[in-house]
């Protein structure tokens, strides 16, 4: 039969940590994860900024392969393909979050300067790199599409950077909600916008990109541009953003649920019933709080056993 807790007068220090200890588990836990998001989102952040730092181009949104620009369904199309290239065009061309990466095979050979609230803009990239006097025209699909991709492209970099600005106090300010019940709901709030702008973020990209590319695969009869989605750069932003929720909820359950160092030392409420037991083993102390006698030793041929 369980017996009532009495709670000392003076509470020392390591009662209260052992007290409130599934309290800091979460809050550290929390913390953990605000600093796993605030890793996966400067990923993100640097993807596609270098062609000369390994990794980092390799992590993109979109990558747009010309290599075959001009179908099988037009005559003499590798001599046009070929021609292609010579008047300036790259084979590929990848999207990040502040610039955009070209090349040729599989190497990346230059990136643009990044800038802030960049969108891609195919035509005028494909313009701007072809020799003077030449000129391509890209299907309808495609530059439908480019009004989305501007509108989504700007909201997306507004809130991924948000996002990546709220993330370190976040994870820094998060074990304050160990001393007491008071920090846990403005950390709520904190960490509700940290998860929303990160998540809402991660929701345009998937949405615009997956867009873009079915706008791309519909025009394979007027142009042969085959799209491919950065695997890389989506499993980062939504590794980031599932992150940024799980940690987001352990500090709404906060609010209401473990009990806290203040809770502690005014009486409210008592915490784990192990930090208040008499010290020693749970087995060397009865139902009444008395120590067990140690047993008699026996003899066996005038030896003790």
């Amino acid at each position: 039969m369980a017996t009532d807790i009495t709670i000392p007068s003076t509470i020392s220090h390591a009662t209260v940590l052992h007290a409130t200890r599934i309290r800091r588990t979460f809050a550290y836990l929390s913390s953990f994860l605000f600093l796993v998001t605030l890793v996966f989102l400067i990923l993100v952040e640097i993807g596609c900024v270098s062609a000369n730092r390994p990794v980092i181009p390799s992590i993109y949104f979109i990558k747009l392969d010309l290599t075959n620009i001009i179908p099988r369904s037009v005559p003499n199309f590798r001599l046009v393909n070929s021609i292609a290239r010579t008047l300036g065009l790259h084979d590929f061309y990848q999207v990040g979050l502040w610039n955009y990466c070209a090349g040729y095979g599989d190497q990346v050979t230059e990136c643009s300067k990044p800038q802030k609230l960049y969108w891609f803009n195919p035509v005028e990239i494909l313009l701007s790199e072809l020799l003077a006097g030449a000129s391509i025209a890209l299907p309808s699909q495609i530059t439908d599409a480019l009004d989305l991709v501007r509108t989504a492209s700007r909201w997306m970099f507004v809130f991924f950077l948000t996002g990546a600005c709220l993330t370190l106090p976040t994870a820094l300010l998060a074990p304050l909600a160990i001393y007491t019940r008071w920090a846990s709901f403005p950390l709520a709030i904190l960490t509700f916008l940290t998860a929303f702008t990160t998540t809402v973020a991660s929701v345009i990209a998937t949405a615009m990109f997956l867009i873009f590319k079915s706008a791309v695969q519909s025009a394979a009869e007027t142009v042969n541009i085959q799209a491919e989605i950065g695997i890389k750069m989506f499993v980062f932003m939504w590794f980031a953003a599932g992150a940024a929720i799980l940690g987001s909820l352990i500090h709404f359950a906060q609010c209401c649920c473990c009990t806290s160092a203040r809770d502690v030392r005014t009486g409210r409420r008592k915490g784990r019933r192990k930090a208040y037991r008499p010290f020693g083993r749970a087995s060397d102390i009865g139902a009444t709080g008395a120590e067990e006698k140690p047993r008699a030793r026996r003899r066996w041929m005038g030896r003790s056993v």
